[in-house]
């Protein structure tokens, strides 16, 4: 007999698919996602998958991500694919891509960058270094994110 893993289908909304497994919860909490607002939310963690080997999935009812929303999600979870539902059908699905720069999205670890000093209006900037592993580098100080380093930020850990 064969195993499935059944999960209800929306209506409208998001589907987050192939996140690395264990990550789901974190891609939550950086939608601010909490539970406590109407509409469905599907989480499902660990399944098995022939290109991850075990990964996790999110299905968000009547919400579309925003493109900042995407793009943070790719500094989680590189390997994701996004699909928007409407009407019960799939009607764009997408890979998401790491940023080449991100800005104002992640702070810096620098003390001592002009990012931080109270008195000064600046965006942070990082330059992407290498996606595997994930590293960032502030464009004002050269000072380096690890991959644990940007999940961490993003998700309030």
């Amino acid at each position: 007999m064969k195993e499935e893993l059944v999960v209800r289908r929306i209506a409208d909304g998001t589907v987050i698919d192939h996140i690395p497994a264990g990550r789901a919860l974190r891609v939550l909490r950086l939608l601010g996602i909490t539970g406590e607002r109407d509409g469905i939310v599907a989480l499902v963690m660990n399944v098995p998958s022939s290109k991850l080997g075990r990964k996790d999935i999110v299905k968000v009812e009547g919400r579309e991500l925003s493109k900042e929303e995407v793009d943070k999600i790719s500094l989680i979870a590189p390997t994701a694919t996004i699909n928007i539902i409407r009407n019960y059908e799939v009607v764009e699905k997408r890979k998401v891509e790491l940023p080449s720069r991100v800005i104002g999205i992640l702070r810096c670890m620098n003390p001592n960058c002009v990012t931080n000093v109270p008195r000064e209006s600046v965006k942070p900037k990082f330059a992407l270094l290498s996606r595997d592993p994930l590293r960032m580098v502030c464009e004002y100080c050269g000072e380096y994110l690890t991959e644990e380093e940007i999940i961490e930020q993003l998700s309030g850990v």
